[in-house]
């Protein structure tokens, strides 16, 4: 699996449909279909997005949409392309081969709430639609449960991939083989948990991408709450001590750089996870989570300015999307070039 920094073909993602994760009344849902189509819109700036779209939907996306978007139709329940949709990978030994692995997807553990059997088979979908090699795999995971930087080091959750909703039977090494043979990960290091609003019922349980990301194999970027008021004050180091000890037991000269969270630690449900880690890298560019912060959100994009040198970073307010479950990095899936 390539870096995300690589150069991508296009990014993949879903439009939104009526159900439980849109949102109840007319304002909320219009909140919603407004989000994503404000990060299409951001992305197509700097390269192609395909937008994949439940035929209950398709005449909206359109008005929404612009002409550079492209739409194709397939029967979607949820919308989080990074979860539900492929994870692409390359053959080093076979220049220009693209395949997509095609994860078991049950809806972040199948609880009550959560439409994604249609979903399910949106992996293969895509893969076949781009005539690639379709990988699949008897692991339930999803794109956000996983980071990699590219050079065979992959980053997982212990609550994610070991939950017993997802993979009652595995272990450590059973999902190790496994990333080794879908996505060709030889290193993989474990962290033990996500952020605390993850854990709530409409979580993923302790998706990594919210928490820690690549910029390169030599540097992360770490989600890091300052106030002691939150929760995740004490996570956000726990998670930095954890890498810590994993770098330096491989003998590795990892840079590990704080990304301050917002200054809101409440919303009316509860503890924010407001993070700026759950961003995407683009060609030329970084769609980053905003908040509504202006000193905060701007000190983010200096950060990742510098950590993603000539690259440009352009904010897009996320909240109508960690609202519903995820961020940036959860609604877009990366397709890299090839050849």
């Amino acid at each position: 699996m390539p870096a995300e920094t690589d150069p991508h073909e296009r990014t993949w993602m879903a439009f939104p449909r009526e159900g439980f994760t849109l949102g109840e009344g007319a304002d909320e849902r219009e909140e919603g279909y407004a989000a994503w189509t404000a990060v299409a819109h951001a992305i197509v700036e700097f390269e192609p997005v395909t937008m994949v779209v439940d035929p209950t939907e398709m005449s909206r996306a359109r008005r929404m949409l612009s002409g550079d978007v492209e739409i194709i139709e397939a029967p979607i329940d949820e919308f989080w392309m990074r979860d539900m949709g492929p994870t692409f990978v390359v053959d080093d030994a076979r220049p220009g081969a693209l395949a997509a692995v095609d994860w078991i997807f049950n809806g972040w553990g199948a609880p009550h709430w959560a439409e994604w059997r249609k979903s399910a088979l949106v992996g293969r979908f895509v893969g076949e639609h781009l005539g690639v090699e379709v990988i699949d795999s008897l692991l339930v995971n999803e794109g956000g449960g996983i980071h990699v930087d590219g050079a065979g080091t992959v980053l997982l959750t212990e609550t994610v991939q070991l939950d017993p909703r997802r993979n009652p039977f595995a272990d450590k090494a059973r999902v190790a083989s496994e990333m080794a043979r879908t996505i060709g990960a030889t290193d993989a290091i474990w962290l033990s948990r996500g952020l605390t609003r993850d854990y709530d019922d409409m979580g993923t349980n302790g998706h990594v991408d919210i928490v820690a990301t690549f910029t390169s194999p030599e540097h992360v970027l770490l989600h890091e709450q300052q106030n002691p008021d939150h929760p995740d004050f004490a996570v956000s180091r726990q998670i930095r001590g954890e890498l810590e000890a994993a770098f330096a037991s491989r003998g590795r000269d990892v840079t590990i750089t704080g990304l301050p969270a917002p200054d809101t630690l409440r919303d009316d449900t509860g503890w924010v996870d407001w993070s700026y880690v759950n961003h995407l890298a683009v060609n030329g560019g970084v769609i980053a989570c905003g908040f509504g912060e202006d000193a905060a959100d701007a000190r983010a994009r200096d950060i990742l300015a510098a950590a993603y040198p000539g690259r440009r970073v352009v904010t897009v307010d996320a909240r109508p999307l960690f609202d519903r479950g995820g961020g940036i990095h959860c609604i877009t899936q990366q397709q890299p070039a090839v050849g």
